[in-house]
């Protein structure tokens, strides 16, 4: 008998509702409702529209029911950010949205009480100004009275999942991304909370990937119709969850989980947070089954993005495989950028940046579409490759192939690109790595699928696999030289 499992995903400009279905040893996803996840300014802070994503959440649950129903859901999102619950159990204000700017220069201001070299012998964690740990020592420093009093934090997919049921919980992956957890303990250390003004009363009791939330409310359930289902913590951090639906038979596997951000990693058994993984600032994030996701948070698609939410804002009309054609046919290695510099990070005319830090470093100006999305994809193929040359340096888990999950697997120029310049074998698939992710950890604690291996054996049989194998690799070997000098412009 067929099994169904609801996954909701949001993303950085959508949300989905999907229904895996699970027969005959294979996974099947459908699309039952989509939305938007637009973040919203006001007086110039930038916020989560977190109750209407409700609303949108109460939708897909109709339409799932409307489609044939489900046995439980998963909700996973984005790292970081969260929401504040008072001592009455309601939400004190929207939550703030990690690009916005209150947490610049919020590192530096920590590190004077707190030394950089100490919170990642602790955490394990990449330093970005959007981490949890900033986020809550602005809050601290600057707003005290929101954080004052009885209060509890929970992160976003703990904060829907606390709306569904009534009960809060926080699940280990999403609060492995805060920067506050002890990464060997598997604990929110206590050090850290008391130095930005936080003790551990302020969060919900710790979950598992795998284990429930609670089952969903008798309100929300008559309001909407449906059986009181349970909702399960899946790896409830996106990309915890994309990780889970990497189709690998080995262990020592690398893989890009591609999308509004590039997560590019490997899988390992303990954290490891020695002085060279401190200086490639590369991150020790929780995983499904006490693993460890060995990764570096790179700028993504986010470029790429912009670049087109910009042309649309002038009236152009942007179709994906006309632009991934002209970067194709467009000369190769004539300008590249350094995709994490901090110049892409916010909203806005990027491709008016991308000119500029060309003409600062003295090379091609790119003026056609297929210029500027070619310096965007080959300059995120020659972070791959600076990235897994760390990688493998750091842990010594050789390259063999390398997985690609996840939207952006779509644009084939990226994964013919990682191949050629990463010199090695190139898989991509799943695109909605996230969603089956999420669904395989439902199906796991439902007693349907035995353990992760079986799941991704399944996942394997489930997927269309595309392979790319490296071309002209001297060529991106001589064009990646100039590339490393653009790393260090500041």
């Amino acid at each position: 008998m067929a099994k169904r499992v609801l996954t909701f995903d949001l993303g950085a400009s959508s949300g989905r509702a999907i229904i895996a279905t699970y027969e005959n040893s294979k996974v099947t996803l459908k699309e039952v409702h989509r939305f938007l996840n637009e973040p919203v300014t006001v007086n110039k802070t930038l916020y989560w529209d977190i109750l209407r994503l409700f609303e949108e959440i109460k939708k897909g649950i109709i339409a799932a029911k409307l489609d044939g129903g489900f046995d439980s859901i998963g909700i996973d999102t984005w790292g970081v950010d969260f929401g504040i619950i008072d001592e009455r159990g309601d939400l004190t204000s929207n939550p703030v949205h990690y690009r916005d700017m209150r947490t610049d220069n919020m590192d530096t201001e920590l590190f004077e009480v707190l030394p950089k070299d100490k919170l990642y012998s602790k955490t394990g964690i990449q330093i970005m100004r959007i981490n949890t740990i900033f986020q809550m020592y602005y809050l601290s420093k600057y707003q005290p009275e929101k954080i004052a009093g009885n209060k509890k934090l929970l992160f976003i997919p703990d904060l829907l999942a606390y709306f569904l049921t009534g009960e809060m919980r926080t699940e280990y992956t999403i609060a492995s991304t805060s920067g506050l957890l002890d990464a060997k303990k598997r604990d929110f250390d206590e050090e850290i909370l008391n130095i930005i003004g936080m003790n551990k009363d302020m969060f919900a009791p710790l979950i598992e990937p795998g284990e429930q939330y609670g089952i969903l409310s008798e309100d929300v359930a008559e309001a909407l119709g449906c059986d009181r289902v349970p909702v399960i913590a899946c790896a409830t951090h996106d990309t915890a969850s994309a990780v889970v639906a990497v189709p690998s038979e080995v262990d020592d596997f690398y893989y890009i989980s591609c999308g509004t951000w590039s997560l590019f990693g490997t899988e390992l058994k303990e954290p490891v947070m020695n002085k060279a993984a401190q200086d490639a600032n590369i991150t020790n994030e929780g995983g499904y089954d006490k693993t460890i996701r060995f990764l570096k948070n790179i700028m993504g698609l986010w470029v790429f993005q912009e670049t087109c939410r910009q042309w649309q804002r002038e009236g152009k009309e942007i179709k994906y495989d006309v632009l991934d054609k002209a970067a194709v046919e467009a000369e190769p290695f004539q300008s590249l950028i350094n995709p994490d510099h901090p110049m892409f990070e916010p909203y806005g005319d990027m491709p008016k940046r991308i000119k500029e830090f060309c003409k600062m470093t003295g090379q091609k100006v790119p003026e056609t579409d297929g210029e500027i999305v070619r310096c965007i994809y080959e300059s995120l193929a020659f972070k791959y490759k600076y990235t897994l040359g760390s990688m493998a340096e750091i842990t010594g888990h050789k390259c063999d192939a390398l997985h690609m999950v996840g939207g952006g697997i779509k644009a084939k120029p990226i994964c013919k690109f990682a191949s050629s310049a990463c010199n090695t074998t190139v898989v991509t698939g799943p695109v909605e790595a996230t969603a089956m992710g999420n669904a395989v950890v439902q199906l796991i604690s439902l007693g349907e699928i035995a353990n992760l291996k079986e799941a991704r054996k399944i996942i394997k049989l489930s997927t269309d696999l595309s392979v790319y194998k490296p071309e002209n690799p001297d060529e991106w070997n001589k064009a990646y030289e100039k590339y490393l000098k653009l790393l260090e412009v500041k």
